[in-house]
């Protein structure tokens, strides 16, 4: 009889590989790890995602992993910037690119003239001689391809050459735009051959149990439902409340589901409310249309007794930190208290040379 597990057993299951029933003092790279990487369409989302994981966490530990290559930042999931470690992005970038090459047909007729066979080489050469924003490298190019779409040249080589960010002194170790460099050349050695069965596995171990479907969603690779199958033997297999079949490790985190979960605050595009197709473990389905905004920009969440109850905002002016609950529902004292609560521990984070930091509420729409 195959075990039903329901949508609180996999919210449990799947805060406990998060790091988000309990913040835990281990190191930042291997945080990261665990967490099979941090979507970084930005630079300061990870920062926050790993204080709101990591016992004692310090930007400066971070900055510094960044800094000495323990963790790059780079186009990997879902075609999007991710923060991996150096040896997690050497292990699966060339596991991604299948999903990378589908990524192109976004060009539409702007591929028009594309020609991979001479434009990776020139954009290679170009990064070789030293590091550079896609803006030079789209301009680059286009003095040598100058009947092919400048965007779409850019897109070619974020998508087929694989690349790394170069970290800076900023604040959050990258400015707002930033150099790339080729990543063979920042890690020492080059990517490694696919490696699909260990990728899913990992995917298990940081989200699981999942199906098939929600590890595509994940990734953005298609057709994962064979190496599920053949992965089968070295997997238990459970339900959902609605029979669908779910993968996990054998040995892996299932928690009950009445332990308790705290008050935590996630950044923006945070990979828990990515990386499932069904996302009710996280956010109930009537909500996920407010998780993103026109411009697709991932809404940052906070959560209550493990789900997402609403979204966050926090702004700084004349040295006052304010910290916005938009709430989905209305919440109890217990709940608001606990949230401002940890509400204020994250603005001290974010702004400690704030005079004045507040907490408020909005109205219920």
């Amino acid at each position: 009889m195959v075990e039903t597990l329901s949508v609180q057993a996999l919210n449990r299951a799947t805060l406990a590989r998060q790091l988000l029933l309990a913040r835990e003092a281990i190191p930042v790279a291997d945080a990261v790890a665990r967490l099979c990487g941090m979507q970084a369409q930005e630079p300061k989302p990870p920062f926050l995602g790993l204080w709101t994981r990591l016992d004692g966490f310090q930007t400066s530990s971070l900055y510094t992993a960044i800094h000495d290559r323990s963790l790059v930042r780079a186009t990997m999931m879902r075609a999007t910037l991710h923060l991996m470690t150096a040896a997690d992005y050497t292990a699966f970038r060339t596991t991604m690119q299948p999903m990378l090459n589908n990524a192109m047909r976004v060009l539409g007729d702007r591929a028009d003239g594309l020609d991979l066979k001479q434009i990776v080489p020139a954009a290679r050469a170009l990064l070789e001689e030293k590091p550079r924003t896609f803006n030079e490298v789209r301009t680059l190019l286009q003095d040598r391809f100058p009947n092919v779409n400048d965007r779409a040249l850019g897109y070619t080589v974020r998508m087929c050459v694989p690349l790394v960010m170069v970290p800076t002194q900023d604040r959050w170790a990258f400015p707002r735009t930033s150099e790339f460099t080729l990543a063979d050349t920042w890690l020492g050695t080059a990517p490694t051959s696919p490696a699909l069965d260990e990728l899913i596995l990992r995917y298990l171990a940081a989200f699981g149990p999942a199906s098939p479907a929600d590890a595509q969603t994940w990734s953005g690779l298609p057709a994962l439902g064979e190496v599920f199958d053949r992965l089968r033997p070295r997997l238990r297999v459970f339900a959902d409340d609605k029979g669908r079949e779910l993968f996990d490790l054998p040995d892996a985190p299932r928690p009950d589901e009445d332990v308790p979960a705290p008050a935590r605050f996630l950044p923006e595009f945070d990979n828990l409310v990515l990386a499932h197709a069904d996302r009710r473990r996280i956010i109930a389905d009537a909500h996920r249309p407010s998780l993103t905004t026109k411009n697709l920009r991932v809404r940052a969440v906070f959560l209550w007794d493990g789900f997402a109850h609403g979204t966050w905002e926090l702004e700084y002016k004349r040295k006052i930190a304010t910290l916005r609950l938009h709430p989905f529902e209305p919440l109890s004292p217990s709940a608001l208290d606990a949230l401002t609560t940890e509400a204020e521990s994250l603005l001290h984070f974010t702004e400690p040379n704030a005079k004045q930091t507040a907490v408020t509420v909005t109205d219920i729409p």
